[in-house]
């Protein structure tokens, strides 16, 4: 019992000491304080919790007045908060999430600036870890990508654009990847197909295959034998687009076609380069009878293998034909003019992909396999990144040319090794192994010191003639935004010998595929009148019918 009474008058004692506490922050707080205080001491008089609170609370006003602080508060010119104002209306729970959000951002936004403080003082430093591993090459790469930096505008801080670029670029790639559900937006596709095998093979010294086809008259019957490789994409099918066979037997021509490493059903060849295709080119020609000499006849990125025979094995070439033929875009003998002057024609995306291909070779594969190797056809001028002449433009909407594409396509990449394509396309632009300018005849003398010089200027003896002494034609197209008009004045510049056929009003394609007074003009040129192909009988009776009348034999 005492202990029971004991903790009552305890309890009774907190009370009292909480209501004089309660009534010195009625005096002391602001208005909404004094307000929420007077409803708790009421709810806690209402339980009879605190004697005398009814006392209390009515007093508090009457307090405020005694008060002896009040009077130095007003001295002193501090004015007390206006009262609160019960009609205000109550925050809402939307203001509150607001709030509570708005301080969740601060506390993360010192949180970011913290960690940001932290990485500087202790991974960007020049003594840190992370910069003696990663620091140089960061510096190597950044050095090899500055040529980027001339695609953008002169007022812009490369430091912040190519980061928005590199946003937008992973934004586009991921747009591009999202399937449309929706089939009534996408347009009627057609997709690639696979033919059955139709080529003959030949196998190399080195154990390849090379895979070949044939037009015009047999090998024991013909004037000229012609071998032809084909361009970046095409096929052996390629060969002269739309000759007529009527025409190859009337001027007795045999005309070879053949894939390239790794196109159609030509054996891969890893290790090639311009030397190793001219040795093809001369192993093909041997195997398919052609012992004596042939001519070469190139278009386009295929004429790099045409230059290449005039330098490795000129001793076989009769002669070569090149039509808009494309040389290396970063010659170093070409002049700031022309090479300026051909750039300039050229659409940005076919100079990225160029740039790839000399500086970072392995991310072609990823190019050219979203593209060539996707199952669905698309246009030339699209998948080669390619600027049209309106002659040019007329002829690749043509069926018949649409249908010469595909074929060619589906053809060339057959096997499904995108390695062979990145290795043609990089070889097109990485340094060649040899100049366009060892093409030129020069007389080159066995000689050395000052007499044996001054005696070769009066004798012959002991000089010689350098370079391909055959006939080399050209046939450039003036509106050709594919292989500009300055390539072939560079041409002609580093190989004087050869025969420059300028065409007015012809674009890129427009001069070789399906015109039949082209092809016509281009062997005229080549073998002048025609003759037809070798009569074997006929050769035969001129020999044998002197014998038979010759008196002395009988």
């Amino acid at each position: 019992m005492e202990e029971r009474q004991f903790r009552r008058q305890r309890k009774k004692s907190k009370d009292q000491w909480r209501a004089s506490g309660f009534s010195v922050a009625i005096n002391g707080g602001n208005a909404r304080g004094k307000r929420r205080i007077e409803l708790e001491l009421g709810a806690m008089a209402a339980v009879g919790s605190i004697p005398l609170l009814d006392g209390l609370v009515s007093s508090s006003s009457s307090m405020a007045v005694c008060d002896p602080f009040d009077r130095r508060r007003k001295a002193a010119g501090f004015e007390p908060p206006p009262a609160f104002d019960e009609s205000a209306p109550s925050e809402s729970l939307r203001d509150q999430a607001r709030e509570f959000l708005r301080a969740w951002g601060e506390m993360l936004w010192e949180l970011g600036k913290g960690f940001k403080d932290i990485v500087q003082q202790s991974l960007i430093t020049e003594d840190s870890f992370v910069v003696r591993k990663v620091g140089k090459p960061c510096a190597e790469v950044s050095g090899r990508l500055k040529f980027l930096n001339e695609y953008l505008p002169e007022d812009r801080d490369p430091a912040l654009a190519w980061p928005v670029i590199l946003f937008v670029f992973m934004l586009a790639l991921a747009a591009l990847s999202v399937n449309m559900t929706n089939d009534s937006f996408t347009p009627h596709v057609k997709k690639v197909q696979k033919h059955p095998s139709s080529a003959i093979r030949v196998q190399l010294p080195d154990g390849r295959h090379i895979a070949y086809g044939e037009q015009g008259v047999p090998a024991d019957r013909a004037r000229f034998t012609i071998v032809t490789p084909h361009s970046f994409l095409f096929s052996r099918l390629a060969g002269i687009p739309g000759i007529k066979v009527s025409l190859l037997e009337e001027f007795g021509v045999r005309l070879v076609t053949y894939d390239l490493p790794g196109f159609g059903e030509s054996d891969p060849h890893p290790e090639r380069n311009l030397n190793s295709s001219a040795l093809d080119m001369s192993y093909l020609a041997n195997s398919v009878d052609a012992t004596d000499k042939f001519w070469v006849l190139c278009f386009s990125s295929a004429c790099m293998h045409a230059w290449a025979t005039l330098r490795y094995i000129p001793d076989r070439v009769a002669g070569i034909a090149m039509v808009a033929p494309m040389i290396n875009p970063y010659e170093p003998r070409m002049t700031k003019d022309e090479s300026s002057r051909t750039w300039a024609k050229w659409v940005q995306r076919r100079k990225l992909t160029y740039g790839l291909a000399r500086r970072f070779p392995k991310l072609l594969s990823v190019l050219f396999r979203r593209k060539f190797f996707s199952g669905i056809h698309g246009s030339i001028s699209d998948w080669l990144s390619l600027s049209m002449s309106k002659k040019d433009e007329a002829l690749i909407q043509q069926p018949q040319f649409e249908e010469f594409w595909h074929r060619n396509v589906e053809e060339s990449i057959r096997q499904g090794d995108i390695s062979s394509f990145t290795e043609e396309y990089v070889l097109q632009v990485s340094k060649w192994s040899f100049s366009l300018a060892d093409l030129q005849v020069q007389k080159k003398c066995q000689h050395k010191g000052i007499l044996p010089w001054l005696k070769s200027m009066y004798s012959q003896a002991d000089c010689e003639l350098t370079g391909y002494l055959g006939p080399i034609h050209l046939w450039q197209g003036m509106d050709d935004e594919v292989v500009p008009p300055p390539m072939a004045d560079c041409i002609s510049r580093l190989v004087p010998q050869a025969t420059i056929h300028r065409l007015p009003d012809e674009g890129h394609f427009s001069f070789f595929f399906f015109c039949d007074e082209c092809h016509r003009q281009v062997f005229s040129t080549l073998f002048g009148v025609p003759q037809g192909p070798l009569d074997k009988k006929a050769d035969v009776a001129i020999i044998e019918e002197p014998l038979i009348a010759n008196p002395a034999l009988e």
